[in-house]
This record gives structure tokens, C-alpha cells and sequence, in this order.
């Protein structure tokens, strides 16, 4: 009985210190080094305007106004919903993820298809021409989580012409906006050459006198 007492407790006491360890301590120390080191990434990578927080470095939106250039789409509409949809409940909260369509999927030929027909309406609407050249696959598909804030540069150059015709800037400047903004490779070799649709935009309204 005495040997039984003794190895319960010695699990009690390791129960308690694991949970002590891994629930209290652990926690407190990797926030305080965030906070201390990485604070900016740690809370989020808030890029702001203004004074005001308007979004994540690392977290794409969408874009409806066709003032503003457009990123990827997203597969949940994570961010998307109205005062309604709150009030009522069926807005559930902020979600996350992606469907992740394997090629072979109806869905995903049927959600590319009318992504292909709205933008060529778009386009024609803006600019009264057909377009002739193909739009890049990374503004058709959503990315692996869903959530890519980033856009290829050859997709923010198919935009332009919309853009234009709804700004009035000149098409040079938009693309001179559009390198401006566009990460290069890490050394030349890793990783692809991308732009941040939401520093482009805030960039661009900015230009514009108005908010994003």
C-alpha cells in the first residue's frame, strides 16, 4: 500500500509540474521573447494607414472595388460578411482554409471558368477591348491556405488596364507602381517574385486621396 501511495504521488506531483510547465511557464516565456524580439510578427504583422490597423502583411483580403487591384481568390471568404449576417448568427466567426481541389474536380473547372468569364467582362467593361492574353493562373485559384496576400507580378500587370480606366492614371505610372512594390527572389534564387496587394493598394489610394 505504502509503494502504491508513493508512485501515486509521484505521478500527482509530476502532473501538476508538467502542467504548471506547459500551461503557465512555457506560455509566459515564449510571449514575453515575442514580444521582446519578433513584436511586430507577433502581433500579427499589422500593416497600418493612418494610425489605424487595415490588415496583415501575411493575410490576404478581397477587393471588390475596381479602383484597387485584386489579390487571390479566397476559398472561404474568410474576412467577408455584413452587419446582418452578424447580428443573425450566421456569420460564425473568422475562418480559415481551402478546399484544396485536386485538378480533376468539377468544382474547381466550374469556380476557374466564371473567375475567366468575370475578369474578361471586367476588362472589356474598362477598357471596351477583348482580352487577348491569358490570365495568369495564381488570380483564377486560390492558394494552398487560402490566405495568400501576395499576387505574381504578371498578375498585377493584367490589371493595370482596369485600373487605369478606373483611376485615370496613366498606364505607365500603375506599372511603375506595380515593380515598386514587387519582392524579388531571396538571392536571386529562392522563392518567386511577388507583390503585396496590400501594400500595392494602400500605395495606390493613397495616390488617389481616399482610403483603401
Amino acid at each position: 500500500m505504502k509503494q502504491f501511495l508513493k508512485t501515486l504521488k509521484g505521478a500527482v506531483v509530476l502532473t501538476v509540474l508538467m502542467a504548471v510547465l506547459s500551461s503557465v511557464i512555457y506560455p509566459a516565456v515564449t510571449t514575453v521573447l515575442a514580444q521582446t524580439v519578433f513584436k511586430e510578427k507577433a502581433d500579427g504583422s499589422l500593416i497600418y494607414a493612418d494610425g489605424k490597423a487595415v490588415g496583415s502583411e501575411v493575410v490576404g483580403q478581397q477587393w471588390s472595388n475596381p479602383r484597387f487591384f485584386k489579390g487571390r481568390p479566397s476559398s472561404v471568404n474568410y474576412n467577408v460578411y455584413t452587419d446582418e449576417e452578424k447580428a443573425d448568427g450566421t456569420y460564425t466567426g473568422v475562418a480559415s482554409g481551402t478546399y484544396n481541389y485536386g485538378s480533376s474536380n468539377e468544382a474547381l473547372k466550374e469556380r476557374v471558368e466564371t473567375a475567366v468569364t468575370e475578369f474578361k467582362a471586367e476588362y472589356k467593361k474598362a477598357t471596351g477591348e477583348e482580352l487577348t492574353e491569358e490570365i495568369p493562373t495564381d488570380l483564377l485559384t486560390a492558394s494552398g491556405s487560402g490566405l495568400d496576400p501576395h499576387i505574381s507580378p504578371a498578375s498585377a500587370k493584367i490589371q493595370v488596364p482596369i485600373v487605369a480606366a478606373n483611376t485615370g492614371f496613366e498606364e505607365e505610372e500603375l506599372y511603375q507602381m506595380v515593380e515598386a512594390h514587387t519582392e524579388h527572389k531571396v538571392f536571386g534564387i529562392f522563392g518567386e517574385e511577388r507583390v503585396n496587394v496590400l501594400k500595392l493598394n494602400l500605395d495606390l489610394a493613397r495616390k488617389l486621396g481616399v482610403t483603401a
